[in-house]
């Protein structure tokens, strides 16, 4: 199947048919195709920037951080990767340094 374009929750193929997007959370597209204020977030990011490097740092980078510190309820900082595999060797990495830590 090819599909050509998103609506809400379901998708299009060439010849117009219309599929319910089961599988949208493998594409991390929950909120559905042509979401009104996804859309009008990302335009206005796009305006301003469209990609900056992790290592750098951006208003918005700050403010999910601070976010993500207050709702863990005992981080104190955020590591942000730009892969599963970085991700992956940073968290073995901050299990050692932890556990070295406590002996």
């Amino acid at each position: 199947v090819h599909m050509q374009r998103g609506e809400g929750v379901y998708l299009f193929d060439e010849t117009g048919k219309r599929y319910l997007d089961f599988a949208a959370g493998i594409a991390v597209n929950s909120l559905g195709h042509g979401h009104p204020a996804v859309l009008a977030a990302l335009h206005a990011q796009v305006d301003r920037l469209w990609h900056c490097s992790n290592l750098f740092t951006t208003t918005q980078l700050e403010n999910v951080s601070a976010r993500l510190v207050a709702y863990s309820g005992f981080a104190h900082s955020v590591f942000f990767s730009s892969s599963g595999a970085e991700a992956n060797e940073a968290a073995i990495k901050f299990v050692r340094r932890t556990m070295d830590a406590r002996g």
